[in-house]
């Protein structure tokens, strides 16, 4: 009768039906591995100064992108008509027009192509019945999530039509924040597929290891508006700025507030702190991990993910270095979804051990 109880639990807390389990996983690592390619092509569209190219939003009928000469003419007149043509493109040509499009465009279509690879096979395994309750409420969760992301990259794209030359920093970092959030909760649910493990977390580990996950995402936020700025094209040394750990032209803003969005020196200096915070608390959380639960999944989860912190530093300062050249940009944010997936990754692994503790007789 334990045994049964025990079984019983065990195929709730999968969250699918024991022979739909791994086709349900299957299909949640190829959303996530569809959402980490739209954050690097939603890098490139920004590194490229494509993301204003594309002046309106149409859900529908703006899958298909110009097909005619004429067509193209129209939709290059309606780019001049923003501010960012005068500054940035005034001495673009059609050809030249078309490269920015395309940018923006895939980004666009593969955003739309996300939300078919979600709902479609939602709707699959919902009607084989296939998914517990607590997976649907997850996965329909992921496809709001996902809607909703939509809606914030207009409203980002929005910001950058009328009285400014580029989008708002703080709404791009939001597109990103969200992007990422969207990325973590795929990966969660995908990871809580996987058979239990026979370790048993401690609260204060679970604690701490979702702490990481907050500065993580902090950290990718802040990146955003390194980015939404171009700050990491001024102060290009390391580890000063401007010949000085704290630069002297951190609170020259007024209201105060402004200088953690709009203020270039401070924008970039809380993303280098936030860097060496994460860092440092990655290291503390592999040691805790190996004295709490040596040679465990767990434990060497968690120094993967404090490698990983490490090679995104070392990717970040290269960065920095070079003055963003494209390539490194896009591998400094690539990884940083790799970072995320590594303290997700761990955290799962932790709450694996909580239920399974709960689980036995």
């Amino acid at each position: 009768m334990t045994q049964s109880v025990s079984m019983s639990l065990h195929s709730a807390q999968a969250g699918a039906v024991p022979s739909y389990r791994r086709a349900v996983q299957i299909w949640l690592w190829i959303v996530a591995a569809l959402i980490f390619a739209m954050v690097v092509v939603g890098g490139a569209t920004r590194m490229t100064e494509s993301g204003l190219s594309i002046t309106e939003w149409h859900p529908i009928s703006g899958v298909i992108p110009p097909l005619s000469y004429d067509a193209w003419v129209a939709e290059f007149d309606k780019f001049k008509q923003i501010p960012q043509y005068k500054a940035i493109h005034a001495d673009l040509d059609l050809n030249g027009f078309k490269f920015i499009f395309f940018w923006e465009w895939s980004h666009r279509l593969l955003g739309r192509a996300i939300g078919f690879v979600v709902a479609l096979p939602l709707i699959f395994f919902w009607l084989r019945g296939a998914l517990t309750r607590d997976l649907k409420f997850k996965l329909v969760g992921l496809l709001v999530l996902g809607g909703l992301q939509g809606f914030v990259g207009w409203w980002m794209v929005a910001s950058g039509l009328v009285n400014r030359i580029e989008v708002a920093q703080e709404r791009l970092a939001a597109h990103l924040l969200l992007a990422s959030i969207l990325f973590a909760a795929t990966v969660w649910v995908a990871s809580s597929l996987s058979p239990k493990s026979a370790i048993r977390s401690e609260p204060w580990q679970r604690s701490f290891a979702s702490i990481m996950v907050v500065v993580t995402l902090l950290q990718i936020f802040l990146g955003g508006l390194v980015a939404g700025l171009r700050a990491g094209r001024a102060y290009n040394t390391w580890p000063l700025m401007d010949g000085h750990f704290v630069p002297n032209v951190l609170m020259t803003l007024e209201p105060w507030w402004r200088n953690f969005v709009d203020n270039i020196a401070t924008v970039q200096f809380q993303h280098r702190v936030v860097a060496y915070t994460l860092f440092a608390l990655a290291i503390v959380q592999a040691f805790a991990a190996w004295r709490a639960i040596p040679a465990s999944r767990a434990a060497r989860r968690a120094t993967h993910f404090a490698m990983l912190v490490g090679l995104q530093a070392i990717l970040g300062i290269v960065t920095l270095l070079l003055v963003v050249p494209l390539w490194a940009g896009l591998v400094h944010q690539a990884f940083a979804m790799l970072v995320l997936l590594g303290a997700v990754r761990y955290l799962q692994a932790l709450e694996a051990g909580k239920t399974n503790a709960l689980a036995r007789p």
